[in-house]
């Protein structure tokens, strides 16, 4: 029987520490192994003596300059919000930086205040800030930090945003409704971004939105790179999209995934956060289900896939998904025995509370970071293009 094989290439979870030419003779280092949380314990990967200590695409055509990394000498920047923290030291971390200081704090009314405690007059400042719960509050707070950036002279500002909030209010499904997606992103160009570094937006329309370029990165290379280390046999394996409007989603993911066969719930949806699982569409009975999607909310949606595809015979159901909004009573359902291992990235900060058994958490900092190194040395040409990081 075949084992599981993956197609294209990906940000994977070896990351050594090493250092990269850039071509401005800035040299960049990269993080130590990868980290990732599983079961509520830190797990980290590390390479045997024979494996390759760089990734092939990441191999720089350029000769090594004879200089010494100073972090006071690059004119890239990068500032932390409030929203999650540790994920915006790791990609410092995997660019040989540190972090930019900010002070940021919140008067007694709820009012922001934001100031840079370093000149960033004629750098390329990167604000990572994902815009999850509270929404509205880090939103604001992105906002601010742009236009406190604005204010002191920065050559540029990328706005990182992890997770998209109001991602999903991206078209009218009913009369007098507003397309909010639409407004954020009004609302951060007017603020002063210069461009927007976002990881799998709800739709790929919302980019249409900005009047600025917009980086899509995707974090299937990420998830994927974690399926390979689980064996799973490749005549085994039906990839699942729980709803219709992501099978695009889906279709991509089963074809890194050897071109696995495609199933799809269909369901109908009687209000906000509320999924009726009404049908099947393709053949699971005695496979293992991947079942694949944006985010997970309520986890309303997925949890009730799950009882369908057990129902049709499903041997395994793995849940993955980039964002983990996990809005009550999400913990509840994805932790009832449905799911063989849930596994999401850190866009959005999960405390220790909410960890359970079958949960899995990958980082994503090596790929943004990847990504921010990119955007800022202009793709070098002795790199692979984007899409190898799964880049739009």
């Amino acid at each position: 029987m075949a084992s599981l094989a993956f197609t294209g290439s990906f940000i994977g979870l070896d990351h050594f520490r090493c250092r990269i030419p850039g071509r401005n003779g800035i040299v960049y280092a990269l993080a130590e192994p990868l980290k990732f949380k599983q079961n509520g314990k830190i797990i980290t990967h590390v390479a045997r003596n024979d494996e390759a200590t760089f990734p092939s695409f990441m191999t720089s055509n350029y000769p090594q300059p004879n200089v010494v990394y100073n972090p006071n000498e690059t004119r890239l920047k990068i500032f932390s919000g409030t929203s999650n923290p540790a994920l915006s030291q790791e990609i410092a971390c995997y660019l040989g930086l540190d972090l930019g200081k900010i002070k940021i704090k919140r008067f007694a009314d709820g009012e922001i205040y934001v100031q840079l405690q370093e000149s960033v007059r004629g750098c390329d400042v990167y604000l990572v800030q994902p815009t999850c719960p509270p929404a509205n509050e880090n939103l604001m707070e992105l906002l601010i930090m742009i236009d406190a950036c604005r204010r002191a002279s920065a050559k540029t500002i990328t706005a990182v945003i992890p997770y998209f909030g109001y991602a999903r209010a991206d078209r009218k499904t009913q009369g007098r409704e507003s397309i909010a997606a639409k407004l954020v992103a009004n609302l951060i160009t007017e603020a002063g971004a210069d461009r927007v570094l976002a990881c799998d937006l709800h739709s790929g329309q919302s980019m249409g939105y900005f009047d600025i370029p917009v980086d899509h990165v995707h974090g299937q290379p990420v998830i994927l790179d974690y399926l390979a280390s689980k064996n799973i046999c490749s005549d085994d394996l039906v990839v699942v999209s729980p709803d219709v409007g992501g099978v695009a989603r889906a279709r991509a993911f089963a074809k890194k995934l050897s071109d696995a066969p495609l199933a799809i719930v269909d369901k109908r949806r009687q209000g906000h956060n509320v999924a009726e699982v009404m049908n099947l569409i393709g053949d699971v009975k005695g496979k293992v289900a991947v079942m694949v999607d944006d985010m997970i909310d309520t986890a309303g949606t997925i949890a009730k896939g799950a009882e369908l595809l057990h129902h049709e015979g499903a041997r395994e159901v793995y849940a993955c998904s980039t964002h983990a909004v996990f809005s009550p009573p999400a913990i509840e359902r994805l932790s009832s025995g449905l799911f063989q291992e849930v596994i999401i990235t850190n866009t959005i900060p999960i405390s220790e509370k909410n960890y359970f058994p079958q949960l899995t958490i990958l980082s994503v900092a090596n790929l943004l970071g990847e990504t921010i190194w990119r955007v800022h040395d202009d793709c070098s040409g002795g790199f692979e293009p984007y899409s190898s990081l799964g880049i739009d």
